[in-house]
């Protein structure tokens, strides 16, 4: 899967042919690439694929999940200065845009220091890139919420719409889904999350609710259910992270994670070339 993406992404700048194979002579070069940031490192995986795919060699001194600083040297790179030069964009694209996230990811992680829950991610992300975004998740500290579709059965508020009677549906979502699936259905008050346990969910979703609600779900969980998970979710960010951590919750669930990250800044530098 990381080829494939790899491959596709290069073609995508690539085009019809790099028009600077068209002139000038390849050489073999050496080249560092530099950290101009600070932050979390995450790409490594994709970025060794590429180099692999094109016979450059890399050596990287950090590995995912490291913090980097201005002035570090990330990786040195050596081959031919065509397949350098025509990876150079694509290369630095991944590293930036996975290490904001893992960056952005480490943060969170920061605040959440001394609580036992899991910071998720969600489906909030861009379209072909999902796999690598959360990846990139992963690299930061935190953990994947489920892929897609087709590996929990997720209840929204636009699901509930459609659906007459849930002890009903959750009788025949048993009976058709997978024996390892779980069922989260996301809830918007304390009286419907503990209307939701009681048809056998295996999942809440605290969706938009107050501090002071998601206390009284976490209690009655506690009280009736406990092998029922709760999640918080719902215009979560880094300022208000704490307030849902002590609630009691399980898990705490943002979009912010992805979307909201600045990419780190890196370059690539030649420092050395001999002619073929």
């Amino acid at each position: 899967m990381i080829k494939d993406f790899v491959q596709k992404a290069l073609e995508e700048d690539v085009g019809r042919g790099d028009l600077f194979d068209l002139v000038g002579k390849n050489s073999l070069a050496s080249a560092k690439i530099i950290c101009k940031d600070e932050g979390v490192f995450a790409g490594k995986a994709y970025v060794q694929a590429l180099c692999k795919m094109n016979y450059l060699e890399i050596v990287f001194h950090v590995n995912d999940g490291e913090r980097v600083h201005k002035a570090d040297v990330i990786a040195c790179v050596e081959g031919e200065s065509k397949a350098m030069l025509r990876c150079e964009r694509t290369l630095l694209n991944m590293m930036q845009h996975a290490s904001g996230i893992a960056t952005n990811v480490a943060a969170y992680k920061n605040v959440l220091e001394g609580y036992a829950l899991k910071l998720l991610d969600t489906r909030k992300t861009r379209p072909h890139l999902r796999v690598f975004e959360k990846y990139a998740i992963r690299c930061g500290g935190g953990n994947n919420h489920r892929m897609g579709l087709d590996d929990c059965l997720m209840i929204k508020d636009t699901h509930l719409q459609t659906i007459d009677d849930l002890r009903e549906f959750m009788q025949e979502a048993r009976a058709k889904i997978p024996f390892t699936c779980k069922v989260e259905i996301e809830c918007e008050d304390v009286a419907f999350a503990q209307f939701a346990m009681q048809c056998g969910a295996d999942i809440i979703m605290c969706d938009n609710m107050s501090h002071e609600d998601i206390q009284r779900v976490v209690a009655y969980r506690n009280s009736h259910f406990k092998h029922v998970l709760l999640e918080a979710s719902g215009n979560i960010t880094q300022e208000n992270l704490l307030a849902y951590a002590k609630t009691g919750v399980d898990a705490i669930s943002s979009g912010s994670l992805i979307h909201q990250a600045r990419w780190l800044d890196f370059s690539m530098k030649i420092t050395h070339k001999t002619l073929l």
